[in-house]
């Protein structure tokens, strides 16, 4: 694993996502314009998949539990409440992604089902689980993966997915390069994921590699 800065301001991703909370919704298809479509498409392609992926394996939903673990503007959230789902849960630190989310969970008559918290993850109490767990786009910009991985597993009662963007070659250049002042970027190899997954017992995974991200499934033994 290697990061793209050592000894990050605290603060310093909470920042970055709170002003990048109103161009947020353009990645997954909802820009207006003809060349943040362009760029959506060809370069954001990773995200799309790994949404796609989620909304696959989360199936069955109905009458399901789901925490979306760093939810930004609720994407996740809201298409699983569309499917179904009974009880979604989403956190973010950032202020804004949450105010985004609940407006998009009222407009769709799911605030019902939605609920929408800035919240801290490690503070979660884990006497209360969820049969999903998603971290998407969250690892990346966590220093101690161990600890996110012990929290995620210890609420879930079946499955958790998570996303690792993928260390090496030219995007993973490009994207150190633009996040290198605005906010620590971890990135992964597959031998990483590997040593980071064997150690669970109780637990069966796959990683698949998606463009530029590793998309994983962590199963409980039922």
């Amino acid at each position: 694993m290697t990061s793209t800065v050592s000894n990050p301001k605290s603060n310093q991703t909470q920042n970055f996502f709170e002003d990048y909370a109103p161009d947020f919704d353009a990645i997954y298809g909802t820009a207006k314009n003809p060349l943040q479509k362009l760029i959506n498409r060809y370069f954001r392609r990773s995200m799309r998949m790994r949404y796609e992926l989620c909304m696959r394996y989360c199936a069955p939903i109905e009458g399901k539990s789901v925490l979306d673990v760093g939810c930004g503007p609720g994407h996740y959230s809201i298409a699983l409440a569309q499917r179904g789902a009974a009880d979604v849960y989403g956190i973010d630190f950032a202020g804004q992604m949450i105010d985004l989310a609940r407006v998009k969970a009222a407009e769709a008559g799911l605030d019902n089902v939605c609920r929408f918290e800035t919240a801290d993850f490690f503070a979660l109490d884990t006497k209360e689980r969820y049969d999903y767990v998603i971290l998407m786009g969250f690892m990346d910009y966590m220093k101690d993966a161990e600890a996110v991985v012990d929290k995620a597993l210890d609420l879930t009662r079946k499955d958790c997915f998570f996303s690792f963007p993928v260390a090496g070659g030219f995007l993973a250049m490009q994207r150190q390069w633009r996040y290198k002042k605005r906010c620590p970027l971890y990135l992964y190899r597959y031998e990483d994921l590997q040593r980071l997954f064997a150690k669970r017992s109780g637990f069966n995974f796959r990683i698949r590699r998606i463009e530029r991200d590793f998309w994983v499934q962590v199963s409980r033994h039922l």
